[in-house]
């Protein structure tokens, strides 16, 4: 029997694009809390604090279903946890040091667009044309942005975009151990890791603060409450409900809502150029997601 396009007047359908959109609006403010708490937390230490606290949360939520990882191999989840640490001290690095967090969002999204690519060098998959398509549109958009920076990139763009081709390898290796772990329990292995990776490090490469105020305790506490433990929560359960397509376009939005936010927050603009080379690079996102976004305009024609 066929599958058909999920109806998207199906009340179960508008019920996880509703939470998929308020997943996606956590991710982009999640951008916001970090930057805000970095302002009297270094780096590293945050991403400690943040991504362990997050991990004991989950475990604590979701305490029956993490009982699998008793017969598991370790081996695979260390090796995909510990691409996820280097991947997410990258992209700390680059929130520290950036002065624009759409910009910021747009290079780390590129990620998507290396996938495919990381997929075929790692483990000789096949990449789909639209996949080789979207490369040279984001590579448009990435040229666009380097001529706003004269021909190089600031220090905290480097970073991103450096986290981009390790969060690709990162999500390649773990789309293959999730075929042996269910997502929850793995994402909260991965969290763990890179939270007790930076944590460790973390003493060694910067200086902890005497006092840290307690507005910024806030900004760690939405960080670890609403944009990691309920954001992953929700996108689990909104994913469960309908079809991979409609969480594909709307999660591609986060740069958007990323950029949006950051216009309000921090009143930060973007060039004309700036502009346009983000715009290709979110071309590049929905081109190299066609496959899934596809069904969507064949069902509303």
């Amino acid at each position: 029997m066929t599958k058909t396009t999920p109806d998207t007047s199906d009340p179960q359908v508008l019920k996880s694009d509703g939470l998929l959109v308020l997943v996606t609006l956590l991710a982009a403010f999640g951008w916001i809390f970090s930057k805000e708490a970095l302002q009297g937390l270094p780096p590293h230490l945050f991403i400690g604090i943040r991504f362990t606290c997050a991990s004991i949360v989950l475990v604590l939520l979701f305490w029956k279903r993490h009982a699998i990882l008793r017969h598991t191999p370790l081996r695979p989840i260390l090796l995909s946890g510990a691409l996820f640490a280097g991947a997410l001290t990258l992209w700390i690095g680059g929130l520290y040091h950036t002065r624009q967090l759409g910009v910021g969002a747009f290079l780390t999204s590129l990620a998507i667009v290396l996938v495919p690519v990381a997929s075929q060098l790692l483990f000789r998959e096949r990449v789909a044309f639209q996949s080789w398509l979207a490369i040279p549109i984001s590579f448009s958009g990435l040229a666009l942005l380097a001529l706003e920076e004269a021909i190089t990139f600031e220090s905290g763009q480097l970073y991103f975009l450096t986290a981009a081709l390790l969060f690709s390898v990162h999500f390649t290796m773990t789309s293959q151990v999730a075929r042996q772990v269910p997502a929850i329990p793995l994402t909260s292995c991965q969290l763990m890791f890179a939270g007790l990776v930076n944590l460790i490090v973390s003493p060694f490469i910067e200086t902890a603060p005497n006092e840290v105020a307690s507005s910024i305790w806030v900004w760690v506490a939405a960080s670890v409450l609403l944009a990691t433990c309920l954001r992953f929560s929700l996108q689990f359960f909104a994913q469960s409900l309908a079809s991979s397509s409609h969480a594909a376009i709307i999660l591609t939005l986060e740069p958007v809502f990323t950029t949006l936010l950051a216009y309000l927050w921090f009143a930060e603009t973007l060039s004309l150029w700036q502009g346009i080379g983000c715009s290709l690079i979110f071309m590049a996102l929905l081109v190299a997601r066609w496959h899934l976004i596809k069904p969507l305009f064949k069902r509303s024609l």
